[in-house]
């Protein structure tokens, strides 16, 4: 999914997930390849993430905003991945 020398993002992304979650697992195969900095937290090891997720795992967070709930769109977070990298791009010299 990222091209040879491709960067990764250095977008922050938290991935709520919980064991035994096979879209959590698909969640994680396509953010990893793609970004450098990513949280793992199991919702179950905090009652009120668990209420809060409860069935909405995988939950994934970009740079503070809830961006996926239940499963991811390839395409759409290499998107927002790039939206995200524009807005921390330093403008070029003219």
């Amino acid at each position: 999914m990222n091209m040879p020398n491709q960067p990764k993002s250095e977008a922050q992304v938290v991935i709520y997930t919980r064991q035994g979650c096979h879209l959590c697992d698909d969640a994680a195969q396509l953010v990893e390849p793609l970004v450098s900095d990513i949280t793992y937290i199991d919702i179950d090891a905090d009652p009120a993430l668990a209420q809060k997720f409860n069935t909405c795992v995988p939950v994934v967070e970009i740079n503070g905003k809830i961006r996926f709930r239940g499963k991811v769109s390839p395409m759409l977070l290499k998107r927002l991945l790039q939206a995200e990298a524009g807005k921390t791009a330093s403008p070029r010299p003219a």
